[in-house]
C-alpha cells in the first residue's frame, strides 16, 4: 500500500513537472536566438520617431522603445551576440523594415546576423533595444559603455543622441536600468 502511493506522488510531480515546462513557454513574437542570445526585440522592422524627456525625439522601434546604436559595430555589421545581446536585443526585420513618423525611410536597411535572422540598420547602424528600457520614453542605455563600446539613441539623422533621459518622478534610481551585472 505504502509503495503505491510512492508510486503515485512521484508520477503526480512528474506530470506537474511536465505540466509547468510546458506552460513556460511565452506567447511573445519574439525571434529566438542562437547561441547564448536570448531573444531578439520583435518589431517588425518598424522605426519611428518618438519623445524621450531630457533628450528630444529619438528613434523607437515598433512598440516605442527606444533604438540604440553601438559604437564597437563596424561596417553596418553588429557585434553584439551572447550576453551582449541578451542585455541589447537586436531589431529584427520580418520583413522589409518601413520608417513612420520622424524616421527616413532612405536610411532604413537590414544586415544579416550570424544565425540568419535580418537586423534593422540606419543609417548604416545595426539596431537594438536595451533591456533596461521597459517603456515607452525610456532610455536608460544611452551613453553607456559595455561590450566593449558606447551605446546611443539616435536622432532622424542617424547621429547619436547626447544627454541623459530625464526618469519619471515615481521611477528611483534603484529601478531605473540596473541588476544587468555586465
Amino acid at each position: 500500500m505504502s509503495r503505491s502511493r510512492v508510486t503515485t506522488a512521484f508520477l503526480s510531480l512528474i506530470v506537474f513537472a511536465l505540466v509547468v515546462a510546458g506552460c513556460g513557454g511565452s506567447s511573445s513574437s519574439s525571434n529566438t536566438a542562437t547561441a547564448g542570445e536570448n531573444s531578439a526585440s520583435s518589431s517588425g522592422g518598424t522605426v519611428s520617431g518618438g519623445e524621450v524627456s531630457g533628450l528630444g525625439t529619438v528613434l523607437v522601434d515598433s512598440e516605442g522603445l527606444t533604438v540604440y546604436m553601438f559604437a564597437k559595430d563596424n561596417g553596418g555589421t553588429s557585434s553584439c551576440y551572447g550576453a551582449c545581446a541578451q542585455n541589447w536585443p537586436p531589431v529584427i526585420a520580418t520583413g522589409k523594415p518601413s520608417a513612420g513618423e520622424g524616421a527616413m525611410s532612405s536610411q532604413l536597411g537590414t544586415t544579416k546576423r550570424k544565425d540568419g535572422s535580418m537586423q534593422v540598420t540606419y543609417a548604416g547602424h545595426p539596431l537594438y533595444t536595451y533591456a533596461g528600457d521597459t517603456a515607452p520614453g525610456e532610455s536608460n542605455g544611452n551613453g553607456l559603455t559595455f561590450f566593449g563600446g558606447k551605446w546611443s539613441a539616435m536622432d532622424e539623422t542617424g547621429e547619436a543622441v547626447a544627454g541623459t533621459a530625464e526618469a519619471p518622478e515615481e521611477e528611483t534610481s534603484e529601478s531605473s536600468g540596473g541588476g544587468y551585472g555586465y
